[in-house]
Order: C-alpha cells, then structure tokens, then sequence
C-alpha cells in the first residue's frame, strides 16, 4: 500500500492524476472532477515532498516513477502535467501492461526540443531560476517562475501562490529536468494511446511537445486559454481525456 497521501474521486476505471511542481494533486485537478460522474476513478496523489505526503529533499522524477506504477493496479489511464508528466513517462514505460493511456500536458522534457531556439531559451531561464542564489524562497520567485513556465499569476488565487513559497527548495533541489532521458524506444513500442498537450502560449513549450509526440507515436494537441495550466481549462481537456478514455478503456 501506498503511503503517499491522495485523495479519490468517483469509481470505474482508475485514472492516476499527477500534478507538477509548486502544488499539490487538488489544487491541479479540480477542474478535472466532473470526469468522477463519468465512470472514472479518478486517484489524485500528492507527490513525495508536496502537500500531506511524505517530506523529500527535492522532487525526483524516477521515485515518482516508482510510486505512479504502484498506483497503476491491473490497469490505469495516467495524467501528468509539467514535471509529474516525467514521473508518468517513466512508469508507463515500466509497466506498459497497465498502462491504458497516458496523457501528457506540457511535461518537463528538457532534453527534448533542443534543436529549436525558443525551447532552448526556455530551458535556460528554468535552469537559471533553479539555481538563483537566494537565501529564502518568497513570492517574488514564485511568481517569476511562473511567469517563465507560461502561467498567468494575476489569474492564480493569492493563497495557491502563498502556499507555493515553501515548496521552492522541493523543486530547486530536485532532480535535475533537462538531465532526464525518458525511455522514448520503449514508449513508441507500447501498444496505449499516447496524447501530448501543450497550452499554446509558449513555442519553446511547443516544439518540446512535437518533438516527444514524434518520438513515442502520440496524437498532438493544443488547448488554449490557461496558459502552463492546461487542466484549469476545465471542459475542453475534460473533452479531450474523454475522447481518448472512450477509445482505450477495458
């Protein structure tokens, strides 16, 4: 049994939720919880380091790995945004059989799209965030590394970017993104349905995205209107996950 603290909406098919950096899985996927009277169970963990769960020095990608293909059960349609979408590539590469599906919004694949200028750019101006020298974490971190992903901090709540500042030494002090190299040979020879998102705000953001939905076999997608935070748009990627559920469930 998992000692990750997370939370579990409606019942059917199991739907494994995973948020990305500075939050926790509810503050992600509210938008997504209409999709639990749908015939879903929708798992929303909080990832090691984040929310109630256990502490962690820093995030890292292939723990997260470990504790997602734990949750996978005998089969699971899997979700991951930003940073948690590395955790999922991981998994689903590792139990291919239970994977029924992965979507990925915007995830962290550094190493990827670096043939393209923008991307590059992008991928510097985390890195340097990630190593700004700063005694303390505040809101002004926040809300330039929020501004750097493509989220809009004027449409965030004061308390989800208050309940943010403790979580940056959890992000600077994880493992590193543009160190990672998924297993993209073995995610392109797995039979599941593979949907790469990106929010159409960011170049640097969509060349990534072509280049991993080239490199596995992934249908591509772009859903404008929240920026990084493609989940807060509600309807148009519930759609989406529903369109793709519909195809791929048991």
């Amino acid at each position: 049994m998992s000692d990750l603290f997370m939370e579990a909406w409606g019942s059917g098919v199991p739907v494994v939720l995973v948020h990305g950096s500075l939050a926790t899985g509810s503050d992600e996927w509210q938008a997504q919880r209409p999709l639990a009277d749908s015939g879903f169970r929708l798992i929303v963990p909080d990832r090691r380091g984040y929310g109630r769960s256990p502490a962690a020095q820093g995030e890292d990608f292939l723990v997260d790995a470990d504790d997602i293909a734990g949750l996978m059960g005998n089969g699971a349609h899997l979700v991951g945004h930003s940073y948690g979408g590395l955790g999922v590539l991981f998994a689903a590469a590792r139990r291919p059989e239970a994977a029924l599906s992965i979507t990925l919004l915007e995830p962290a694949t550094f190493a990827l799209g670096q043939h393209n200028e923008a991307a590059r750019t992008l991928v510097g101006e985390v890195r340097s965030l990630s190593l700004w020298d700063q005694k303390a974490p505040d809101e002004e971190w926040v809300i330039r590394f929020l501004e750097t992903v493509g989220s809009d901090p004027s449409a965030l709540s004061p308390e989800l970017i208050a309940a943010a500042v403790p979580l940056v030494p959890v992000f600077r002090r994880g493992r590193p993104i543009w160190e990672a190299e998924p297993p993209l040979a073995k995610l392109a020879s797995a039979p599941f349905p593979k949907l790469v998102i990106s929010g159409g705000h960011s170049a640097g953001f969509d060349a990534i995205c072509d280049d991993l939905a080239q490199r596995i076999g992934a249908s591509r997608m772009v859903i404008e209107g929240a920026g990084h935070e493609i989940q807060f748009t509600g309807e148009p990627l519930n759609h989406a996950l529903m369109t793709l559920w519909s195809h791929s469930s048991p």
